[in-house]
Formats: C-alpha cells, sequence, structure tokens
C-alpha cells in the first residue's frame, strides 16, 4: 500500500465533497454547519450507528484514506482510524474548532477534565497522551499532525509524531483538550454527554415583527423556497415572500390578491373558521392542496355531512343541549381538496388556486360549538393526512365521553389515505365520511369496538401539532386542557391520552365513566411536557396551549433542539428538551422574550421592548426552519439573541450586524462561517491526500 495513491481515487474526491455538502442542518453540528442524521444502517468501517455525519459512502472513503496511510503497528492504526472517523461524529463541528479556528485532527482529551465537564466521564481518560504513547515512533503517510505542524520541511511523506513533535508536552499542548459546558474532546469512541447534566435553559428569545396581518396557519412552500402560504380564520390563504434574515424587510403579503378565497363555504366565528391547510407531498408535480374548515349547513348547501352524535356513539342529536341556541351539527368540519393545476400552470409558479372543490375528503357534524380542532398535517415519511379533532365541546368534561369512545371521531386523531380513492359504493360500505380510504396500517383496523380512521385518542381539543424535521418520528401536539392543566403529548400510533379521565397528569373522571372503551386507564400516556392554570393566571380558565415545533434553526444556536410552545392568552412561551435524546426525559422553562430594538416593524410594547404579541394562535415554520409565530398583533421571527441583548454562549458577536439590505447570504454568523473554514481545510487536505500532493 506504500508510496503514491492511484488516480482512481481522485474520483472519489468528487463524490466525497459534493456528499458532505447534503447534509441537513441539526445542532450538535457537522464541519460543515449542517446536521448530523440518523443512519437507516450502521457504518461498516467507522463505528457510528444512530446519529452521524457520514453516510456510508463518506465511509467508504474515510476507509479508502486509512488504507492509504499504510500504518503498520496495529495498535497505531487502531488508533489512527479512531481520529480519521471522529469526522463522523455528531460533534464534530466542536471536534475540529477552537473557538473560531478549524483543525485538521480533532481536540483529544487530556487528564484535564473539568469539574463541570457536559461529556461523559470516559473524557476523564489522557486520550492525547495514549495517541503519543503508541504512535510517537511509527511512520504514517500523508499524516495529518503533519498538516498541523505545516511549517516544519519534513523530507518523506511518511512521518512520525517524534519528527513533528519534540515530546509529548508539546503534541498535548498543541492539540489536546478538555471537557467543559461549552466544549467536548474526542476520546476515541463516539462523544457521550453525560446524562445527569440537563442544559440551562436559554437566556431569551428575541423576535422581529414582519407582518401585521393574523392568521392561523404558516406552511412553507413546498417548492423550498422563501415562499409560505398563511391562512386566516376567515377564509383566506395567501401567498407570501419571507424577507431574508438581516434584510430590515417586512414580509410581502398582498391581502387584497388571495391564493385562494374560500369565504363562501367557511363559517367564521370565535371558534369557526379556516382551521388548516396542509399541501401533498408531490404538490409541486400534482398541485393538490387541502384545506380544513368549519361550515354552517343554514347558509352553505355544501355543508351536508353525517352528524357525530348518532346510534353509533349511542347519542340522539334530538336530545342534545344547544350550547347557542342552534341545532345540533348545524356546524360541520370539512375536508376539501383544491388544485392549482385547472389552468395548466406549474404549480410551484402558481400565484392562485380555483376555489372550486376537487373532491370532499370529510365531513362530519358537530355537536356543540367548541373544541373541534381542525389542523392538517401529511405525515414527512408516510404520505397519510393527519386530521386532528377535539372532543366537541359541550358544558365541560366532555359530557357525552365522545374523546374515550372508541366509535365516535371526537377527541382522536385521525390518519386517511387521500391517493386512494375508493368508488362511492365502497365508500357507503365501509361507512366512510368522504373521499379517502384507511392506511391498512392503522393502529385499529382490525378491530370492530374502534373506528378505523382514528391514529390516536385521548385528546381534549389538540391545538397545533408537528413533526420534528430532524427526527420525524417526534409528532408533538398540544393539548388544551379544562381546568387545571395545559399539555404537551408525543403521539404514537394507537397512543391514549387520558382525556376525559385525565387531564394532563391529574385524574379528573373515574375511569368508569368512559364507557365503550376498551382501554384501561393503565394504558393512558401522560404528557412530556406542560404548565398548570396558576403557573400563568391566578384566574383559572385563562390558559390555552398554542403548541409549536422542534427549532431546528442556526440562527438561535442556544434554542437549537428545543420545543417552543406558548400560551394563546398569557402571552407567555416556554422551551422544552429532551435530555439525553431518546431518553424520553423532558424538562420546559418559561423563557423571557424581547422584540429586537431594530425590528422591521415596530413592536407594539409593554414597557422596554417586551413585545405586547396578544394573542398567540399559532407557530410557524419557513424552508430554513425559522421559526414564527403567529399572533393576533402580527407575524414574529425568531432572530439572533444578540438582537435583544441576549446571551448565548453559541453566537460569535463579532459578526453582527444591523439589519441591511445585504443577502443574508453575505450576512451569515462567524459560527457557521468557522465551521465552514472546517469544511474547507478538511476538504482540502482529503483532496490533497486523495492526489498525492502532500
Amino acid at each position: 500500500m506504500g508510496g503514491r495513491p492511484v488516480p482512481v481515487l481522485t474520483t472519489t474526491l468528487v463524490i466525497l465533497f459534493l456528499s458532505l455538502l447534503s447534509l441537513s442542518a441539526s445542532e450538535p453540528l457537522c464541519t460543515d454547519s449542517r446536521a448530523p442524521f440518523n443512519l437507516t444502517t450502521p457504518l461498516t468501517f467507522c463505528p457510528y450507528n444512530g446519529t452521524s455525519c457520514c453516510n456510508s459512502t463518506q465511509d467508504v472513503q474515510l476507509q479508502k484514506l486509512f488504507q492509504a496511510m499504510n500504518v503498520s503497528d496495529s495498535p497505531c492504526a487502531s488508533i489512527i482510524k479512531s481520529i480519521l472517523c471522529a469526522r463522523c461524529d455528531q460533534f464534530s463541528a466542536e471536534l475540529f474548532t477552537v473557538g473560531t479556528t478549524p483543525r485538521l485532527v480533532p481536540v483529544l482529551c487530556n487528564s484535564t477534565v473539568s469539574a463541570n465537564s457536559s461529556q461523559s466521564s470516559q473524557a476523564q481518560d489522557d486520550y492525547c497522551s495514549k495517541v503519543w504513547d503508541t504512535c510517537q515512533n511509527v511512520s504514517i503517510y500523508n499524516s495529518p499532525f503533519a498538516q498541523t505542524q505545516a511549517k516544519l520541511q519534513v523530507d518523506s511523506n511518511f512521518t512520525k509524531l517524534a519528527d513533528l513533535y519534540k515530546e509529548k508536552t508539546d503534541f498535548c499542548n498543541a492539540l489536546g483538550g478538555a471537557s467543559s459546558t461549552d466544549a467536548v474532546c474526542y476520546d476515541g469512541v463516539p462523544v457521550m454527554l453525560n446524562s445527569t447534566v440537563v442544559p440551562s435553559p436559554p437566556s431569551g428569545l428575541c423576535l422581529e415583527r414582519i407582518g401585521n396581518g393574523s392568521y392561523l396557519n404558516m406552511v412553507a412552500h413546498p417548492d423550498g423556497s422563501n415562499r409560505a402560504f398563511f391562512s386566516n380564520q376567515e377564509g383566506y390563504i395567501f401567498l407570501a415572500t419571507i424577507p431574508d434574515m438581516g434584510s430590515g424587510k417586512t414580509m410581502d403579503l398582498d391581502e387584497s390578491n388571495p391564493f385562494l378565497d374560500l369565504t363562501d363555504e367557511v363559517h367564521s366565528d370565535i371558534e369557526f373558521g379556516l382551521m388548516g391547510i396542509a399541501f401533498h407531498p408531490n404538490f409541486i408535480q400534482n398541485g393538490r392542496l387541502f384545506a380544513s374548515f368549519n361550515c354552517d349547513k343554514s347558509e352553505w348547501p355544501g355543508c351536508t355531512g353525517r352528524c357525530s352524535c348518532n346510534s353509533d356513539v349511542n347519542c340522539d342529536p334530538s336530545k342534545l343541549p344547544s350550547d347557542t341556541k342552534t341545532a345540533p351539527c348545524q356546524f360541520q368540519s370539512v375536508v376539501a381538496e383544491y388544485s392549482t393545476n385547472s389552468s395548466g400552470s406549474d404549480p410551484s409558479t402558481a400565484t392562485s388556486a380555483k376555489p372550486t372543490e376537487v373532491r370532499r375528503i370529510f365531513t362530519m357534524g358537530l355537536p356543540f360549538t367548541s373544541h373541534h380542532a381542525g389542523q392538517i398535517l401529511f405525515g414527512p415519511t408516510d404520505g397519510y393526512l393527519y386530521f386532528m379533532m377535539g372532543d366537541g365541546g359541550g358544558t365541560s368534561g366532555d359530557p357525552y365521553n365522545f374523546s374515550q369512545n372508541t366509535k365516535s371521531l371526537l377527541g382522536k386523531i385521525m390518519r386517511l389515505d387521500v391517493d386512494n380513492i375508493p368508488s362511492v359504493e365502497e365508500i357507503n360500505k365501509l361507512g366512510l365520511w368522504g373521499n379517502y380510504s384507511v392506511p391498512k396500517d392503522n393502529p385499529f383496523v382490525a378491530d370492530a369496538a374502534f373506528q378505523p380512521e382514528i391514529y390516536a385518542l385521548g385528546m381534549r381539543n389538540p391545538w397545533r401539532c408537528s413533526f420534528d424535521s430532524v427526527r420525524p418520528t417526534y409528532f408533538i401536539c398540544a393539548d388544551v386542557g379544562q381546568d387545571q392543566y395545559e399539555e404537551v403529548d408525543l403521539i404514537t400510533k394507537g397512543g391514549n391520552y387520558g382525556w376525559r379521565i385525565f387531564e394532563g397528569p391529574e385524574r379528573f373522571a373515574s375511569p368508569t365513566s368512559a364507557t365503550n372503551s376498551s382501554v384501561n386507564s393503565s394504558d393512558f400516556i401522560f404528557p412530556i411536557m406542560g404548565y398548570t392554570h396558576s403557573q400563568v393566571n391566578k384566574v383559572l380558565g385563562s390558559a390555552s396551549i398554542t403548541g409549536g415545533y422542534f427549532y431546528r434553526s442556526q440562527t438561535d444556536p442556544c434554542m437549537y433542539g428545543r420545543y417552543l410552545f406558548g400560551d394563546l392568552y398569557a402571552g407567555a412561551i416556554w422551551a422544552g428538551i429532551e435530555h439525553p435524546e431518546d431518553s424520553g426525559n423532558y424538562t420546559s422553562d418559561q423563557i423571557p422574550f424581547r422584540c429586537a430594538k431594530d425590528s422591521p416593524i415596530k413592536c407594539d410594547t409593554q414597557g422596554s421592548f417586551l413585545p405586547s404579541l396578544g394573542y398567540i394562535f399559532s407557530f410557524g415554520e419557513d424552508n430554513k426552519k425559522d421559526v414564527y409565530i403567529l399572533a393576533k398583533s402580527g407575524v414574529y421571527r425568531v432572530v439572533r439573541p444578540s438582537r435583544c441583548s441576549y446571551t448565548c454562549s453559541k453566537e460569535n458577536l463579532t459578526d453582527i450586524a444591523s439589519p441591511s439590505p445585504t443577502p443574508s447570504s453575505q450576512a451569515y454568523s462567524m459560527t457557521q462561517g468557522s465551521n465552514s473554514l472546517v469544511f474547507i481545510a478538511t476538504t482540502l487536505w482529503f483532496a490533497l491526500l486523495l492526489l498525492g500532493q502532500l
């Protein structure tokens, strides 16, 4: 294996370079400022399974680099292999950077471990000394250590550590380091964080106001651009252009020219309106979009669904008390499909959709005038439509126990297949509520005691759900409470979330009241996070949770990986975290927030820079994973914490500037810039090594 690498390896450089560019943003970070990702199968050369910064192609490239080094000593070869594989570590950006200086060798753990180290006790090993003791007199072809001493004149491509450094102390002073709360080091195995140290909550959330409108929904344009769809309660859907971060510009949204006008169909009132919008996973090809709204059958002839209070659920609509002096099931919940393809235009360039329904997906009469949720989402991995439905309301406490009634679709999360539409005869035979089919792997398709559409049950009024863009199996819903507790739930297939037997973690009603439920109380799934009403207001009943997103943008690196949610009335915001990841251990903290002094639209404030948001209706996420708050007073975007004088140790303040017309591509943070330098430097080293030019 000695001598120059063979020319065929030059081809692998291009593959390596392009594949490294394809990683997605995450924290911990890879050396190219992009995200670790979940491996579907373990790597074969590097010892990484689960989350990694390398895919299988990169794993092969590292193996070839290792083989080209021609390390004859087996113990040293094992160490060199592990150091090469550190590039695959989910913390590689930190391992290969000190301050803002990129490195070609990871920070090697020495024996000086901080008392408040965030890393596992393995980091107490003096790995740097081990590297020196094992490899100091071993020749390594095109050694990465030689590049750390580029100022030395080396006669051969084969070098030893002893040729580069006088002694172990010099070597470890140059390449060693300790783990602390702000940094990690490499000890020969994938970095493991200390599970006993829960990260401190961010110091605050900084916002800028970029729009004045009041909206219930925001959906990033499926084409990946800087555009997004917004919808309001009245029934309008708008297409908007989101300004670059730091541009000082406002959102470009023309309310006089809606993308889709459904106001003739939508009945808008306190808890009625256009409740959800969703775009087909193949929208760019097929132009299919979906709207969830409420209608009034006394106003619109298309409002003709079956009543949710029926004999199947032991409910007689003629005996339902009216909560607004209206007939039972006068108001209905509808999901309808629309299209941009009526004019033959490319969906990605379409500026409007035809208001005529392509098909009615779902229609169901509501027993009362509250608690009907209505959000719709497409699953990121299965492509099915998830439809959130509340318990139907009433006086209080789900008086007809719809949520636990397994033959009722109230108080449920449904999962529908809108790509395979049965015939009318089949729909009637199966008793479906519209033009959809039931996914074959829905949890209760084989249980006649359940409606097959049910994906999860025991919800009161799920208000805003989302899938984590990094971990799509994390399906999170906020569920509005009754008297005491507002909850955040991790939704699983077939899960029962307890209402009305439990309100959050507390008993609400006797289990004997849960008639027609085939699930006993020991099977209930309790919230992962939440808050009591007394935390936000002394007057009970003044709280109502609004679900948000796992924050996956690098704009606020201290917020990364935390789940953001708020309260409709209180104007309070929480950030929750699972620590360690995949442990099931969650904590949440109410966090302060301010409006940036240089906000494109001046914020209405309560005191000094504390924005008066009004009602927090919803959250949104754009294609860059920046998060937005949709409030009564406007549209707010989460921005760099330093713009509000919040401290974030992961944000480099030397490159923070006031908003200007400068494109965001030229105004990225020094944190991202330094990580990109690591990527460039290490890629150049790999290039030269592969070409045999070092």
